[in-house]
């Protein structure tokens, strides 16, 4: 049995990608992502995680949260969670804090894995063998023609039963680009919006109302802002009957969960595991979805969230989402591989199946 292994260290690298054409959604533009690479070592070998977030996080873990778990016990993964966010309390959970615990945290549930030489979805326990993924991009940057061939490809090449779109930035020209993309995926695949927190409860409950009629949408995602989870809630209560309303990605702790679940802001509960402070804290926020009724649907980052999506009873569905698929097929070997609609982890490799090209990623080092 394998027991009594101290971390012998951690470190954390911050690496810039440049985005393959300018991006844009309801509320923000931009031109590259921030990925931060943590690895922890214990026993011989290394366990893997990330966040997408500033370059300040390398710094926060390499300076204050790497060594707090240098020497801890590696198998127990749950008091290293609580130590680290016990350090964190004047420093704000939330936020960039929040990603750099769920940066380690996941790297610790990988090499916990690796020290077994179990696949994670093992470790963890399988509620399902794969995980259906939806397409997710459309940027309000893009024209009409790639719109209509970024999402049409999830849909033929890729499987996806349904396909999310950015709208918001430019509302007048909504109308027309809703309908250019039901055009491309046909009648048969569900079509998202995504607002990012654009419009007031008002304008929202008038564009879902619009798209509901002439595009049958069936997802509206964050239609004002997450802050704002009165709005939300108004939304949701006067949406066309179709349409779920969902938002989540900005929950950094369980108590932000707790606090939209409990306002009845979403039909879905989404939660992205490298903000809510990893895989221990997106168990913890399944459980308490489930108990609330709801499903889960996990926000971006698919390659690391698959193996615990396999994990969770309520999990809806996972955002195959454009920069994010680009970014861990480039940057990692073992990136899973969308087969009719859904991802399967790799049983036959151990933690989360993923290895860093370290090489090939220093040419993007911040």
């Amino acid at each position: 049995m394998t027991k009594d292994i101290a971390i012998t260290g951690v470190t954390a690298r911050a690496f810039i990608v440049p985005t393959d054409q300018p991006e844009a959604d309801g509320t923000l533009s931009w031109t590259s992502t921030t990925i931060i690479v943590v690895e922890v070592s214990a026993g011989g070998r290394t366990g893997l995680g990330y966040t997408y977030a500033d370059p300040a996080v390398a710094t926060l873990i390499n300076g204050k949260l790497g060594p707090l778990v240098t020497g801890a016990e590696a198998m127990d993964v749950r008091r290293a969670w609580v130590m680290l966010r016990g350090a964190v309390r004047n420093l704000g959970r939330s936020g960039l804090v929040a990603s750099a615990i769920a940066a380690i945290d996941t790297a610790l549930w990988d090499l916990k894995a690796r020290l077994l030489d179990l696949p994670l979805a093992a470790l963890l326990g399988r509620a399902r063998e794969r995980v259906e993924i939806y397409g997710s991009g459309g940027f309000t940057s893009y024209d009409d023609r790639t719109l209509q061939a970024q999402l049409s490809g999830w849909v033929e090449r890729d499987g996806c039963r349904a396909v999310k779109m950015k709208i918001g930035s430019e509302p007048e020209r909504d109308p027309a680009r809703v309908a250019a993309a039901r055009r491309a995926i046909g009648d048969t695949a569900k079509l998202f919006v995504d607002a990012n927190g654009a419009f007031t409860p008002r304008e929202a409950l008038h564009y879902a109302h619009l798209f509901a009629e002439t595009a049958d949408i069936r997802w509206m995602e964050e239609p004002v802002s997450s802050d704002d989870l009165t709005g939300l809630a108004v939304v949701r209560a006067a949406a066309p009957p179709r349409v779920e309303i969902a938002a989540g990605e900005y929950v950094y702790t369980e108590d932000d969960a707790r606090t939209m679940l409990a306002t009845e802001a979403v039909d879905v509960q989404q939660v992205d595991v490298t903000r809510c402070e990893g895989i221990t804290g997106l168990l913890d926020i399944a459980a308490m979805t489930a108990a609330h009724h709801r499903d889960v649907s996990g926000h971006c980052a698919p390659a690391l969230h698959l193996h615990a999506a396999c994990a969770i009873e309520r999990f809806r569905h996972l955002e195959w989402f454009h920069d994010h698929v680009r970014i861990e097929h480039m940057l990692f070997d073992g990136a899973p591989v969308p087969q009719h609609g859904f991802i399967a982890p790799d049983m036959s490799r151990p933690g989360h199946g993923l290895e860093f090209k370290h090489q090939l990623a220093e040419r993007y080092a911040a």
